[in-house]
């Protein structure tokens, strides 16, 4: 059987381009003894991802130029030679940026009957979904009634967060790059308060939203955000750090903030975090957001494209805002 993947076929300067991806047509062998076919049906790709392509140490190993990459996907098994995982059967792995594979069962999660799309695996209900949920709740310590800013809050993780705060009670402010992300975290997500980023001075555009000053802070950007929300913390207030977006494709070091000394008199805890290493909560994400989307008291987004060729577009539309909440790309 051929299938398509998706190599690095260099390590990208800056902005990533297509011509730093290669599709290749690959054989795929019979699953032997233990193993299964499967055929991905969608897939994702995610910020984080950017980090993977530079050459050098980190929490998780970088891509080698040449090889297929990896990344979160959807399939379903088409043969197998493993009794756990029954032809039909849908299953996660981390074997995306291609169509389909042949493995063991090892790193294969079997979702059962699903209870949403396919695609909600790899976002509200998957790593994007959990990220949220455990850096609001258990990195943030969220309280009911506080006053939240996420920035980055048209995404995946950043819609997650907002909603979450609001089923909790709390006050909740997002930042988005367009008008129209902007009017989608109001009307549709929710949002007491939402602003462009590029409208203006981030620290008055996030005090009028938060006057009384802000208690959790889900950082998604980093940069000039960090800087703003530290100067609106309220004392004891604490900042999840997720993610630095704005970072990912400097080509030199990007200065911290000027202003960390905040953290100390206001007693503020800033916290790093990577989601795989709360997979004790799981149970209780998958039950909470789960029961939370078949409310309908969280909403989700996709931004879609169709095709393994549209891989690169679609991860390059991470870092261009061409996403509004998760972005997916299809291979059935």
């Amino acid at each position: 059987m051929k299938t398509r993947v998706v190599a690095l076929a260099k390590r990208p300067v800056g902005m990533p381009t297509a011509a730093d991806f290669a599709v290749s047509e690959v054989e795929l062998p019979d699953p032997g003894d233990g193993e299964v076919l499967v055929e991905n049906l969608c897939m994702s790709v995610d910020p984080y991802m950017r980090g993977r392509m530079v050459d050098r140490k980190s929490y998780v190993g970088p891509f080698e130029v040449g090889e297929a990459l990896t990344g979160g996907a959807i399939g379903r098994v088409v043969k197998s030679n493993v009794a756990e995982l029954p032809e039909g059967e849908h299953v996660e792995s981390h074997l995306g940026w291609r169509e389909a594979f042949v493995s063991s069962a090892r790193g294969l999660r079997p979702l059962g009957n699903l209870e949403a799309p396919a695609s909600a695996y790899l976002g509200v209900l998957g790593m994007p979904g959990m990220t949220a949920y455990v850096g609001l709740l258990d990195v943030g310590q969220l309280k009911d009634g506080e006053t939240v800013f996420v920035s980055g809050a048209a995404g995946a993780v950043g819609s997650a967060v907002g909603q979450i705060a609001r089923i909790r009670g709390c006050r909740t402010i997002g930042s988005a790059g367009s008008a129209d992300k902007v009017r989608h975290l109001i009307d549709d997500l929710g949002f007491d308060h939402a602003f462009d980023y590029h409208d203006g001075h981030l620290e008055r555009q996030i005090a009028e939203g938060a006057p009384d000053g802000i208690d959790v802070y889900f950082d998604n950007v980093g940069g000039e955000h960090l800087q703003a929300a530290l100067n609106c913390m309220r004392p004891a207030g604490r900042i999840p750090l997720c993610g630095a977006i704005s970072q990912y494709n400097a080509t030199a070091p990007v200065p911290g903030p000027n202003n960390l000394a905040i953290a100390i008199g206001m007693g503020l805890t800033l916290k790093g975090f990577i989601v795989s290493n709360f997979n004790h909560l799981r149970e209780d994400f998958v039950r909470d957001m789960t029961a939370w989307v078949n409310s309908g008291e969280l909403k989700y987004r996709e931004t879609t494209f169709d095709g393994i060729e549209h891989a690169s577009e679609a991860f390059i539309g991470l870092f261009t805002g061409a996403n509004t909440g998760k972005m997916i790309v299809n291979l059935a």
